[in-house]
């Protein structure tokens, strides 16, 4: 009878075994997840013109579409409209211009003026495709305050402005990732 009371002894030091390897993981995570919730306070507070891109693309509302397409490069993802003093006339982003090309829809009348919207030509200009009341940031807001902005309209660039409305850089959500990940290593 001795060998199945060692038995039923060394299966209750394995489990005590198991429940202290447990718990010190699980004191690991939750130190972790403390660590964390600190760093994204301290990533709510940082303002955005620390975090935003400021080598961004800027074209006029007369530009063509053709020029803005071969504009954007790398891991440009959108453009600001502006005026020649650098106040936000309209943003595109690679969605819109898709958008643009979207075909239409099943059970459409498909006439030759809706065929000569889908088709690109000399005569297509970024004011046709641009979103003329864009959502944007302050030069002076935190990223608290774009993050909460980003969640409730879906969002991923917003353009960073002044009080005059003068484009000053884009936020986008791979700079927050950017700053999360810094700050969390």
């Amino acid at each position: 009878m001795e060998p199945s009371g060692t038995v039923l002894a060394g299966k209750a030091s394995k489990a005590g075994k198991a429940h202290i390897t447990h718990s010190k993981r699980r004191m690991i995570q939750l130190r972790r997840k403390e660590e964390l919730s600190h760093n994204i306070r301290y990533v709510s507070k940082v303002p955005v013109r620390i975090v935003m891109d400021r080598d961004f693309l800027r074209v006029s509302p007369s530009d063509s579409l053709s020029v803005l397409i071969q504009s954007l490069r790398g891991e440009e993802t959108s453009a600001v409209v502006v005026d020649e003093e650098g106040r936000l006339l309209g943003f595109i982003t690679m969605k819109d211009i898709l958008r643009f090309f979207e075909p239409p829809k099943r059970y459409t009348v498909v006439g030759v003026n809706l065929l000569k919207k889908y088709s690109i030509n000399r005569a297509s200009r970024v004011e046709d495709i641009m979103v003329r009341r864009p959502i944007t940031i302050g030069i002076d807001d935190d990223l608290g305050r774009a993050i909460k902005l980003m969640l409730e309209t879906g969002k991923h660039h917003l353009p960073v402005v002044d009080d005059e409305n003068k484009v000053h850089g884009i936020l986008e959500v791979k700079d927050i990732i950017r700053l999360i990940r810094i700050v969390s290593s």
